[in-house]
């Protein structure tokens, strides 16, 4: 634990040193950043593959484009984030330079996960990086090769003054927040959330939290059944459903699912053969622990399976699994499933559905299938969610351009691309005020007068557009 805090006092020295602050310092550490994507990622597919099983498709697709992309993106536009935001201006600021600079937090604290450990672990370092932070990343143990390297790799690419790896279970993440950090950005389960959020506050730290929860998906109206059973099980069974973006549950009528579940039959067997357990591209599930919770939920559960149900422990497999008859008490329906499990509820109406979803917890992604715009633009007004995304599943969170975060339960904060800059980032109000306007400041200087109060409402006042009158 000592060398927790050697690290720490480290970077605190550096970023207080100014090392991380200059535009080009942090270009060059971006660009280290995507030699050591590049130059590596035969070894990161590996550890990929050996914790995860992950077909290399998917693993390209996920850890290393999207992380790649991010760097890129980051790359491309950090000059224009660091400019200075001129803001509007009243009366008696109107020979002052007003304007919002964006500073650095200081050091921050990153916490991964497993289920994606190299896209969620060094795509927060981006923001973290872009906007002058030293950072301390605290890669997840249960994907054991890929923490061994990004701890490898990290201090060969990257200024050590700036940035460290440590490793580590829950003891050694326990005492690690104990420390003082200028932002925590954490991603992960609910309740480990929690416990980040409590010793978080002991020092007043902000936090981002990117957690998961019930993602629904609501199939209604008129649609290519074919196409959306493609879309569906592609985004419900990508790394085995372990994605806190998976549909994790779909909602639809009596009628769609009975037409529904055939496709998604042939999908199934398109995709990975009527034998999934051999074929290369289904991932497996990370761990025993992970495993057994799975196939207790399935054990547990009063739905009918009516595709896959098998398994394997010593291969840690879970056959793509589909369940019918199933109901909102159902122990599927408690917790996120994060597994390739697909449980189907049926409603008879939009609104039903709709409402189903709204009485649950905000989720981080809210999926619609349907061709009538009408039903999807009802959809999003009527709900909340981190994230929205029509006639497709997870391929929202791939647009750097789009803020990626929860709302409520699901999280708090957001980050890719500028989003992930902002994040990393104190937005400073600044005013840089003239002396020619010296001469009118008695008119704010004691002893005051009631004149005087009528000529600085008027130079103040903030007009409210086509009514005619002041707001103050």
């Amino acid at each position: 634990m000592e060398e927790q805090k050697e690290v720490l006092n480290r970077l605190q020295r550096s970023f207080h040193s100014g090392v991380p602050l200059p535009e080009q310092f942090r270009l060059a550490q971006l660009d280290a950043l995507l030699k050591l994507m590049t130059e590596n990622e035969d070894q990161i597919l590996a550890a990929l593959h050996q914790d995860l099983n992950k077909p290399k498709f998917e693993a390209v697709l996920s850890d290393i484009e999207m992380v790649t992309n991010e760097i890129c993106f980051a790359i491309n536009n950090l000059h224009t984030w660091m400019q200075p935001e001129y803001v509007s201006k009243n009366l008696a600021t109107k020979m002052d330079d007003c304007f919002i600079r964006r500073e650095p937090l200081g050091v921050v604290l990153i916490i991964g996960a497993w289920n994606y450990p190299v896209q969620v672990t060094l795509s927060p370092l981006v923001g973290a990086i872009a906007a002058g932070n030293c950072a301390l990343l605290k890669p997840s143990e249960i994907s054991q090769a890929t923490e061994k390297l990004l701890a490898e790799l990290i201090p060969k690419y990257l200024s050590q003054e700036c940035y460290a790896v440590v490793c580590g279970g829950a003891e050694e993440t326990k005492k690690l927040l104990e420390n003082r950090f200028d932002h925590i950005f954490y991603t992960g389960s609910q309740p480990v959330a929690r416990s980040i959020l409590q010793a978080a506050a002991v020092h007043l730290t902000p936090v981002t939290l990117e957690l998961g929860g019930k993602c629904p998906c609501l199939i209604y109206g008129n649609l290519d059944i074919k196409a959306a059973a493609k879309r569906l099980v592609w985004a419900k069974f990508f790394n085995a459903g372990q994605s806190c973006v998976a549909p994790d549950y779909v909602l639809c009528t009596p009628q769609m699912r009975d037409d529904l579940i055939p496709a998604i039959r042939d999908t199934l067997e398109s995709f990975y053969t009527s034998e999934p357990q051999k074929c290369p591209d289904m991932a497996r599930i990370v761990t025993d622990r992970h495993w057994n919770r799975l196939t207790e939920m399935l054990r547990k559960s009063a739905g009918k399976v009516v595709m896959g149900g098998g398994s394997d422990q010593q291969d840690r497999y879970i056959a793509p699994t589909v369940l019918v008859d199933v109901q909102e008490s159902d122990v599927l329906m408690d917790e996120e499933i994060f597994g390739p499990i697909m449980p189907i509820l049926t409603i008879e109406t939009l609104e039903e559905g709709i409402d189903f979803v709204n009485r649950r917890e905000k989720p981080l992604a809210l999926y619609v299938f349907s061709d009538d715009s009408k039903v999807v633009t009802t959809v999003l007004e009527q709900t909340s969610s981190g994230g929205f995304c029509s006639n497709d599943g997870i391929v929202h969170m791939t647009l750097q351009s789009l803020p990626f975060g929860g709302v409520g339960a699901s999280g708090m904060g957001s980050y890719h691309g500028h989003w992930g800059f902002e994040t990393f980032s104190h937005r400073r109000g600044c005013m840089m005020r003239s002396w020619v306007l010296e001469p009118i400041n008695v008119l704010r200087y004691p002893p005051y007068q009631e004149s005087s109060l009528g000529w600085l409402r008027w130079a103040t006042t903030v007009k409210k557009k086509g009514w005619g009158c002041a707001v103050m």
